[in-house]
């Protein structure tokens, strides 16, 4: 028995909303140079930057960039697609990295000042660079976005292409250096070399890449002074109306291998260069079993792939002796596997979420790697020797340095996996965490109030590792519902779809489903309901409040509030994502209209807390604002928080800390519990 006893919510935490962010490095990406390892942090005490590490073959740990000195620091984070991902690499001790302020591509080592090496756009930021990678020592290939105003003018839209770019600088002076290899597609990702092979992934509106990407190849064309100047024999390899295809990279035999969801899962298929395909950027494959490849393994109902909401993905990576280790993902979490004998082993690792796999230097695997206990850091993974069998052993040593922990274990909430019956005939999935707190106890008989969370997206999921945002809600009496809803990752391509022209409709169902199915297991007070979700997640939780009962209150982040308006004024990647998700527009302007929650705003009559960047492009602010000037008109009581200077999620330590404490000050307002925490009031709050 605990020695206090306090109602939820009012439970003390060491948790703080400014603990999350103190010292904070959330690991992104990770790559081998040698014996070395290279990773990006994110670090919201330095303005959200994404500073690049290495820890050499000696153990020491060197950071690329010196400490920021003013907003201009450096940053290695592309806007490509506006999410970024995938913009930098290293090579011999030389990076190369897309730097934020200018979206211009630099070189460094450590101790070095970036110098530039793509060419000065006619307006900032107006090439974008992701995925540099090398095709010799001389030579980058790279994926190039334009917002140049004469390329947006034609084409109505910015330009993706697949260019060379040298790698020395000379085309920081000389533009027409930078050769372009692919263009004409509307987006073209995931550039894999091997010598003067390269494949890549492209797709065109209205997909999305995980609804259709199409796999092609083609060799560097080089001249008399062995100079590329462009490409030959381009093939589509494989991919067709119905199959996405991620992470296309060269196999030891000079082979390509990338994961298909044919089959109605992700798994890995090798395809032989030397057959099939057809000329042509735009012919239909053939050859490798007419364009299907051949499976690396028995197929599992499992994803060893995922969404490529951002570059710099990797889910799978050949080790020495050529067996692939991979990312499984099953039942809502990650495990690792390897694959050998054309077969399928898991192993034995305490990871429930893996962001990254990538091959080591020395024959080991690299992982980020995170668990319920742990969050993301970079593992090195090293596998017995002899052939992988059901029973292969497998050696985990951590890369990254710890930092302090927050708390001990005792205070972490770990969840469990949970299934349950959603609208009829479907069944929804979810990650449940219960209150957790050593030193207190709840009064006698009285439920906890609920979070049900949504994750962005859509075409996402919840993940499972620790994150200590939950935390900070469970430590202090909150139950916590991560809702996979219908359309997220991670359950194969049949879930997934569940959302197509029902966004609106299925992820409402499946989070009023998770809340009751929460409050019937003993989970949680059915009056003290709450729903909160960012960017995807925010619209969902405006339209479960706007056309249903369910919840008591809701948090907003960033939400979208208007989907007509979203699909007129939106960035390029997402342009026609509601073609697949909700309508053609403006041909199905009537479901648009049906399902915004601006155009049903007599629905609103719960308390809403609405959190907003003010440079946020893929959800303008006017989003927001059209809620809170609904709810001011109806009298219903709200708060909005403006974060200036955030984009599409709050990357600031300030930022971070002041969202967590505006909405715990807001459900105590609405739940009538007073938070242990000193917390500032809402300034603008309305009838709170």
């Amino acid at each position: 028995m605990s020695s206090r006893t306090l109602p939820h919510g009012s439970w003390p935490s060491p948790i703080t909303a400014a603990s999350l962010v103190a010292g904070a490095a959330t690991v992104v990406e990770v790559r081998a140079d040698g014996h070395d390892i290279w990773w990006s942090e994110s670090r919201p005490d330095e303005g959200g930057r994404l500073q690049l590490v290495r820890r050499s073959a000696t153990g020491s740990i060197d950071e690329l960039f010196p400490p920021p000195t003013d907003v201009e620091a450096w940053n290695a984070r592309t806007a490509l697609h506006e999410y970024g991902g995938g913009a930098w690499n290293v090579r011999d001790g030389v990076v190369v990295f897309s730097n934020w302020s200018d979206q211009r591509m630099y070189r460094a080592g450590i101790g070095a000042e970036p110098a530039a090496i793509t060419p000065v756009p006619s307006v900032n930021r107006g090439w974008r660079w992701s995925e540099p990678t090398w095709i010799d020592d001389d030579w980058l290939l790279c994926v190039r976005e334009s917002h140049e105003p004469d390329v947006v003018a034609e084409h109505g839209e910015a330009m993706n292409e697949l260019v060379l770019l040298p790698a020395d600088g000379r085309a920081a002076d000389d533009p027409t250096l930078v050769r372009v290899l692919v263009t004409g597609p509307d987006f073209v990702h995931a550039p894999a070399a091997r010598s003067d092979r390269i494949a890549w992934l492209q797709w065109s509106h209205p997909n999305m890449p995980w609804d259709v990407t199409t796999l092609h190849t083609a060799t560097i064309e080089r001249g008399a002074d062995g100079q590329p100047v462009g490409i030959t024999g381009v093939r589509r390899l494989a991919g067709d109306d119905n199959e996405s295809i991620v992470q296309p990279a060269f196999s030891d035999d000079d082979e390509l291998i990338a994961c298909s969801d044919r089959s109605g899962w992700w798994n890995p298929y090798r395809y032989r260069l030397d057959d099939g395909g057809s000329d042509g950027a735009d012919s239909a494959g053939g050859g490798n079993d007419d364009g299907a490849g051949v499976p690396l393994m028995a197929g599992v109902e499992a994803e060893i792939g995922g969404a490529m909401w951002v570059g710099g993905l990797r889910w799978w990576a050949q080790e020495g002796n050529g067996r692939v280790v991979c990312c499984v993902t099953a039942d809502g979490g990650d495990g690792v596997g390897v694959i050998a004998d054309g077969r399928l082993h898991r192993l034995d690792t305490p990871f429930t979420n893996v962001g990254q796999v990538v091959a080591g230097g020395d024959g080991s695997t690299l992982l980020v790697a995170a668990s319920p206990t742990n969050e993301p850091a970079v593992y090195r993974l090293t596998l017995d020797d002899p052939p992988a069998s059901g029973a292969a052993s497998v050696e985990c040593e951590r890369v990254s340095p710890e930092r302090t922990a927050v708390c001990g274990p005792e205070w972490i909430s770990v969840p469990r996996h949970v299934t349950f019956d959603s609208a009829p005939g479907r069944v929804a999935h979810a990650l449940y965490y219960p209150p957790t707190n050593p030193d207190v106890d709840a009064p006698d008989g009285e439920r906890p109030p609920l979070l049900v969370m949504i994750h962005g997206g859509p075409s996402s999921a919840a993940r499972h590792r620790l994150d200590l945002a939950k935390q900070f809600w469970t430590s202090r009496g909150f139950a916590v519902v991560d809702v996979n809803y219908g359309g997220s990752t991670g359950y194969g391509r049949a879930y997934r779809e569940l959302l197509d022209g029902q966004w609106g409709v299925v992820d409402v169902e499946d989070a009023v489903a998770a809340a009751a199915y929460c409050g019937d297991e003993g989970g949680a007070d059915a009056d003290r309901l709450a729903i909160r979700g960012g960017s995807a997640g925010g619209y969902t939780t405006l339209a479960a409040l706007c056309f249903h009962d369910t919840f008591a209150a809701g948090a907003s982040h960033f939400g979208v509030a208007d989907l007509s308006a979203l699909a007129a004024d939106t960035h390029k990647f997402e342009s026609r994502y509601l073609d697949g998700l909700v309508g053609r527009w403006p041909e199905d302007r009537a479901t648009y209209e049906a399902r915004s929650p601006i155009e049903h705003t007599d629905g609103f009559d719960r308390p809403l807390i609405v959190l907003q960047g003010s440079e946020d492009e893929v959800v303008p602010p006017n989003q927001a604002e059209m809620i809170v000037a609904a709810l001011a008109a109806k009298g219903v009581p709200h708060a909005y928080v403006l974060f200036e200077g955030e984009q599409h999620g709050f990357r600031r330590a300030e930022s971070i800390t002041r969202a967590l404490e505006s909405e715990l000050w807001f459900y105590g307002r609405i739940f009538g519990f007073e938070p242990a925490d000193d917390l500032p009031d809402v300034p603008g709050a309305v009838g709170l």
